[in-house]
This record gives structure tokens, C-alpha cells and sequence, in this order.
């Protein structure tokens, strides 16, 4: 067994990585680039070694600096995490000659896999049904377009060295295809310095469905189930779960089947996921071998038992897998949540900054339910432009799917994230959602259910009634604390305006109601048609409220705004003030505040790089023209005239890094 392992990743991945080799007794070495020097695996690693610039191709890219680092720091092994170097040949054979072991597959089986254009060729000479397409790198996109015409629209243009949902684009017709194919190249040479494309038929209401392997230098593999994707949004998983609700015994087997044919075909000798599309009717093609750890495995790993990273490092060192395919059970349930630092009201632009706070829910095991969470991050760090925008993984295991997804829910309420965006809003909010729970999944379910994007609902019915009530009780908390901090002396009894008080959500209609302090109970909080019972023991400065409603645990995310605070629970948020009567009255007689017109500008919609503009000044633009590519975390993202305009002025150029907000032109 190694000694010593250098892992060559960052953020969460590189954490997990580490945990597993100190359970195993390894010492560990992290690398950094200069936007990490704080970073938490820096601080995890037994050593840590500098290897350049913050952006990835001048540091965790750079084959020649990772092998530097083994030298200086006498690491035997190297382990990829995900991303980056993970799928890369050259730097599993550029360790191979240095005489250090890649803790992942043979080089060969990186080849004929790694690239999605080989690894659909070795799967049809393995019997593993594919989908139909175009097996060859396209040069052009006027090229594309002649095969997408042939195939059949809709197509999917993607990079045969892709992954994480980079230079992947749908195409619905010819122009589509050719506008698609430029940016998929440019993303993906930009991220993983291999501009190959190819082209398949895109499948329809299909659901993503892969298959976890493990294969030994012995010739063993078997597999560990399913995990379902599905819910995904521009081709980069948001959720996912194990098993699937869609496959019964007989699928997974003949799945199973066809992902251990794959792996025994090409000697996988790592773990590895073999992904496949599949159809509502349980038909499944082949879509490609991710061959490294998957973002998802810990879904994998709670229903079956396995440490993955484990395993890797054993079969890296050579040993025999240490289970046989009967060994494998499924048990129980799992959900992962992927928290990412972006935006939902803004389309999930990414967002950056510092993490003011990061409070986790606490992980452990609470009856039948487990709670996982795997990050990178702590309070007080920061989120870079520079990386992937994943904040952390958040994992409920349990004995059914109903249950682990309430678990998720419940877990996704306590968790406090401030200082930037995050995508926690929309997460409590597919909990929660009807088809979701009932496991009616596609790839496209984000753009089906939200075709107008993510707005972070107001509370409404019985949710609305709570949210009040949690305000008010709140607001009673503070109100006695002023009393005792101003030095009052108690009352006998409450005056009547401490007890008929008016609450006012957002600018909703104001709801009245009468406080009532119930000993040995709580807080009796009675509406015109609703009694409800609160009792917690939350504190000022508290950021969440934690307790009973009606006997029912719930926790709320709490925020002070001036004069009331701003609740947040399973999804919903709003801004509560809670008055007397007679504040109510005068509180609604103040004019609203209207928002500044900004129809006569570009704004950068999230903090990124100005890649090109497409208009000088000056120049006439019809509604849907291109007026500017803006790239953030390793995705380029188009921005288009809402309307037809003239270019009054030009406010930034190609190369400026601009913040959310950031004029990049003015219109006439």
C-alpha cells in the first residue's frame, strides 16, 4: 500500500479524496493554485505545493508542474478527483514513466473510453446498444450541418474530450447547429484543450441513467447498481439518486450487464461509470464511460456500503477486488443535492464572492436517516470565477425514496449560506415539487417545469400562515429583549397592542393577529381562521429559527432586514415586518420604492470575461442578435438583444473581467 499520494484537484473532490486516505493511514499532498493558497484542502493535506496562476491551464493543467510536485514531496501515487487531469492519457502516461502510479484506469482503457467518439466505436464492438450518429470528428460546422440534416433533428453537438455538460449543445435546427457547434468547440478547448467534435441523434423525453463499475488488474469487475440524472440543466446534473425510480430488477440487471461487457472489453482496471440514455419505456443506448470518480458517487456509496476512493487506491496498489457481484446489495435510498454558488432568478448565472456565512447541516446518522455533506468550503472563504461553482454535495440516505427526499428537504432548510447566490431556493422547491416526488423524471424536466426560469415564490395557504407565525414570534423574542435591555419592569398583564398586532408579508395583504404567551407550551399565535402553537428557543442573531408548529418541526432560515426579517423555508422567501394596528395603518400609506430603468443598457449578467462583442457603435442590432460572449466558470454564455436597438457606446472590451451589473454597452 502507498505512503504517500498526491491528489490533483481541488475544492470538494480533493476533500473527500483526503478523508478516505487518512482512514486508510496515507499521508497526503495537495496542490494549489494562487486563487487556493486558503483553500480547505490546502489546509487538510499533510503538505501542500504551489503550482502556479489562478486560471486551470496554467496550473492544475499543467502535466509537468503536478509531476514536479510528486518529485519534491516523494508522493508514489497520484489521485485525479474529477475534471482537470482525470481523463486525460497523456498525464496517466506521462506518470507511468516517472515510475508513479495513476490511481485510476490503464491508459489504454482512458483512450478507447475517455474519448466519447472511441468509446462508442469499442462499445458497438461490444454488443452495448448506441445511439444512432456520426462516429468521426467533424471539422466544421458547415460539416455538422450536413450530418445533423442527415440524422435527423434534434441533434446533440458535443466534445468528444467533454464532461461536466462543457461543449455540449442541442441543436433543433440547421442554424442552431452551426452557431452550437463554434461555441462547443471554444468551450471545449478552453476546458479541456481538445476541440474535437461529433454529432448523435439527441433522444427525445429521455432519461439519464448510469451505471457504476469497479474492475481490478486481475481481470474482475462487477457492478454496483444505478444512479438516475436526470434532473440536469444545460447538460450538468443538479440531482440525482440511487437506485432509479424507472428500472425494475431485470433492467438493471441487463444494464448492469452491458456496462460490465464494456469495462471487461477494455481492460478497465478503476472505478468507472458507464452512462447510458434511456427511454420511458426502460429502452437504453449507450452514451459514454466517464473513466474516473463521479461528482454522484456518494449516492452509490450510501446505498451499497463501498467507499469508492477506497476501492480506487486499493486496485491502484494492485490488490483483488475484495467483492464478488453477489456481494452487492442495494439498501435503502439516497438523494444528492449539488449546491452550486449561482443565481436561480437570474437563469443560474454563477456568483462569486466571500462566504460571510456556511453552516451545514450536521452530518451523521438520526434513526433511519443519514445526512452527508461533502465541500471544499468554509465560512469566511471565497468562491472563484476562476472554477467549477460547486459549493457543496449534499447527500440523505433512508430506508425508502419518500423518505430521503424529506430528509433532502429538511436538510436544505437548515442549510445557511450567505455572501453570495445559491441555488438552495430552487432545490427546496423540487423537493417539493409533485412530479419529482413521484419520480416522472427527463433531462428536460428543469425546462419543462420552470419554462419561464426560477422566481423564489412567496409563501402562500398554510405556508403563508407559518412564515407569519414564525415572524411574530420572532418579533415577540426581540421586543422582550429591548424590555429587558431598556431596564422596563414586567407587567402583570401585556398591554393591548403587545397582543393585536398585525403581520405583513412582502406587500401582501395585512394579516392580523393576536400573541398569546402559553406556559410550558410556547407561543400561542391565533389568525382570524387559524390557532398555531410555536415553541422554540431561538435567539437574536440566530440565522436559523429551529422548532415546533402545531407539534410539526420545521426550520427557517432567518435574515434581519431593517424593521422585520426576511424568512426562508422549503423554497419559499419573503420580507416580513410585523407592526401594531396603528403602524400597520401608517406603513401602508409609505410610497414603494420603483427600480431604476436599465432598458438602455447591456449588463453583465454574472462576474465573468468579456470572450468577444459582436457590434460596434453606431451599428443597428435586430431582436436575438449576438451582442456579446461573456465566459464564466469554463461556460461561455451568449448574450442577445431583447429588442432591435442602436449601439449608443461601447463600455468594455474583449479581455476585461467584469462584475455582475457591469455596463458592457449603453443603446440610443
Amino acid at each position: 500500500m502507498f505512503t504517500k499520494i498526491l491528489i490533483a484537484n481541488r475544492g470538494e473532490i480533493a476533500c473527500r479524496v483526503i478523508k478516505t486516505a487518512r482512514k486508510m493511514g496515507i499521508r497526503t499532498v495537495a496542490v494549489y493554485s494562487e486563487a487556493d493558497r486558503d483553500a480547505m484542502h490546502v489546509a487538510m493535506a499533510d503538505e501542500a505545493v504551489f503550482i502556479g496562476p489562478a486560471p486551470a491551464a496554467e496550473s492544475y493543467l499543467v502535466i509537468e508542474k503536478i509531476l514536479t510536485a510528486c518529485r519534491e514531496t516523494g508522493a508514489e501515487a497520484v489521485h485525479p478527483g474529477y475534471g482537470f487531469l482525470s481523463e486525460r492519457e497523456a498525464f496517466a502516461l506521462a506518470l507511468k514513466e516517472a515510475g508513479i502510479t495513476f490511481i485510476g484506469p490503464n491508459p489504454g482503457a482512458i483512450a478507447a473510453m475517455g474519448d466519447k467518439i472511441e468509446s462508442k466505436k469499442a462499445a458497438a464492438a461490444a454488443g452495448v446498444s448506441t445511439v444512432p450518429g456520426f462516429l468521426g470528428t467533424i471539422a466544421s460546422a458547415a460539416e455538422a450541418r450536413r450530418i445533423a440534416d442527415e440524422i435527423g433533428y434534434p441533434v446533440m453537438l458535443k466534445a468528444s474530450a467533454g464532461g461536466g455538460g462543457k461543449g455540449m449543445r442541442i441543436a433543433w435546427n440547421a442554424s442552431e447547429v452551426e452557431e452550437g457547434f463554434e461555441r462547443s468547440r471554444s468551450e471545449a478547448a478552453a476546458s479541456f484543450g481538445d476541440d474535437r467534435m461529433f454529432v448523435e441523434k439527441f433522444i427525445v423525453n429521455p432519461r439519464h441513467i448510469e451505471i457504476q463499475v469497479l474492475g481490478d488488474k486481475h481481470g474482475n469487475v462487477i457492478h454496483l447498481g444505478e444512479r438516475e440524472c436526470s434532473v440536469q440543466r444545460r447538460n450538468q446534473k443538479v440531482v440525482e439518486e440511487a437506485p432509479s425510480p424507472l428500472l425494475d430488477a431485470e433492467t438493471r440487471a441487463k444494464m448492469g450487464a452491458q456496462a460490465v461487457a464494456l469495462a471487461r472489453a477494455v481492460n478497465y482496471d478503476s472505478a468507472g461509470t458507464v452512462e447510458f440514455v434511456a427511454g420511458q419505456d426502460k429502452s437504453f443506448y449507450f452514451l459514454e464511460m466517464n473513466t474516473r470518480l463521479q461528482v454522484e458517487h456518494p449516492v452509490t456509496e450510501m446505498i451499497t456500503g463501498l467507499d469508492l476512493v477506497e476501492e480506487m487506491i486499493r486496485i491502484a496498489a494492485g490488490e483483488t477486488l475484495r467483492h464478488r457481484q453477489e456481494d452487492i446489495t442495494i439498501k435503502g435510498w439516497a438523494v444528492e443535492s449539488r449546491i452550486y454558488a449561482e443565481d436561480p432568478s437570474r437563469n443560474f448565472l454563477p456568483s462569486i464572492g466571500r462566504l460571510i456565512r456556511y453552516r451545514p447541516p450536521a452530518e451523521g446518522q438520526s434513526g433511519a436517516v443519514t445526512l452527508r455533506n461533502d465541500t471544499g468550503v468554509e465560512e469566511g472563504g471565497q468562491i472563484s470565477m476562476f472554477y467549477d461553482p460547486m459549493i457543496a454535495k449534499l447527500v440523505t440516505h433512508a430506508p425508502t425514496r419518500a423518505e430521503a427526499i424529506a430528509a433532502q428537504a429538511e436538510a436544505l432548510d437548515e442549510f445557511v449560506i450567505d455572501g453570495i447566490r445559491h441555488n438552495i431556493p430552487f432545490l427546496s422547491t423540487l423537493m417539493a415539487h409533485p412530479r419529482w416526488r413521484e419520480g416522472r423524471l427527463s433531462t428536460g424536466f428543469i425546462a419543462e417545469e420552470f419554462p419561464e426560469g426560477f422566481a423564489v415564490p412567496l409563501p402562500a395557504g398554510d405556508q403563508a400562515r407559518r412564515f407569519a407565525a414564525v415572524a411574530a414570534a420572532i418579533d415577540h423574542v426581540l421586543n422582550t429583549r429591548k424590555r429587558r435591555i431598556s431596564g422596563q419592569m414586567p407587567r402583570a398583564a401585556p398591554l393591548a397592542f403587545e397582543q393585536d398586532r398585525v403581520v405583513l408579508l412582502g406587500n401582501g395583504t395585512p394579516l392580523r393577529f393576536d400573541l398569546r404567551v402559553e406556559d410550558g407550551q410556547g407561543l400561542a399565535i391565533a389568525f382570524a381562521e387559524t390557532r398555531l402553537v410555536l415553541a422554540s428557543d431561538w435567539k437574536p442573531g440566530d440565522p436559523l429559527w429551529r422548532g415546533t408548529i402545531a407539534g410539526e418541526a420545521f426550520a427557517f432560515q432567518v435574515t434581519p432586514i431593517p424593521n422585520g426579517v426576511r424568512l426562508a423555508q422549503g423554497g419559499a422567501a419573503a420580507e416580513i415586518r410585523v407592526y401594531t394596528r396603528r403602524e400597520a395603518e401608517l406603513a401602508a400609506l409609505m410610497p414603494e420604492k420603483t427600480r431604476a430603468d436599465t432598458s438602455k443598457a447591456l449588463l453583465c449578467p454574472m462576474p465573468g470575461l468579456v470572450k468577444s462583442i459582436a457590434v460596434s457603435e453606431g451599428q443597428e442590432v435586430k431582436a436575438g442578435e449576438t451582442l456579446a460572449i461573456v465566459e464564466a466558470m469554463k461556460m461561455e454564455n451568449v448574450l442577445r438583444a431583447e429588442r432591435d436597438v442602436t449601439i449608443r457606446a461601447l463600455k468594455s472590451k474583449p479581455g476585461d473581467s467584469l462584475a455582475v451589473d457591469a455596463v458592457i454597452m449603453e443603446f440610443a
